[in-house]
């Protein structure tokens, strides 16, 4: 018997090794998360945080307003007759995420909703955030509510 044969792997088990492994790779590359991720997500955080504001004009008993812009959003309080930026961490300017584009209803650069004392909005908003080919809506109603859509 020859000794060369007993030891190593032959160029077929290799090649065989090599392959299983390349399409383990590109099955965890393909199933991994987006380091941004989904604008779903996004959606939802900014549904939430804009309910946030809406309980808080009601438990302060203080207009409170949700600005948004193709950028990012953000909340000002009504106190000694102007608006003031809140600095409350869940109601901070957030910026919208790397590649997220922001459509307004209404197609202007920057839309105000003012949630009343009793937490009714001013006027019904209409946002669609855009990523990748990806897309989700956000509705807030007039009676302060927001709800996320596909």
């Amino acid at each position: 018997m020859n000794r060369s044969a007993e030891h190593g792997f032959t160029l077929v088990e290799l090649m065989v090794t090599i392959t299983v492994i390349a399409l383990s790779a590109a099955v965890v590359v393909w199933v991994m998360p987006d380091p941004q991720g989904r604008v779903a997500d996004e959606a939802a955080r900014f549904a939430t945080r804009a309910q946030a504001a809406h309980d808080q004009a009601i438990v302060t008993s203080r207009p409170v307003s949700l600005w948004v812009t193709p950028g990012g959003y953000g909340f000002d309080e009504r106190t000694g007759g102007r608006w003031v930026p809140m600095a409350a961490k869940p109601l901070r300017i957030e910026r919208w995420k790397e590649g997220t584009r922001a459509v307004l209803g209404d197609d202007s650069g920057r839309v105000r909703v003012i949630f009343d004392t009793t937490g009714l909005a001013d006027r019904p908003l209409d946002l669609r955030l855009q990523r990748r080919g990806a897309q989700a809506s956000v509705r807030i109603e007039a009676d302060g509510t927001a709800r996320v859509g596909a």
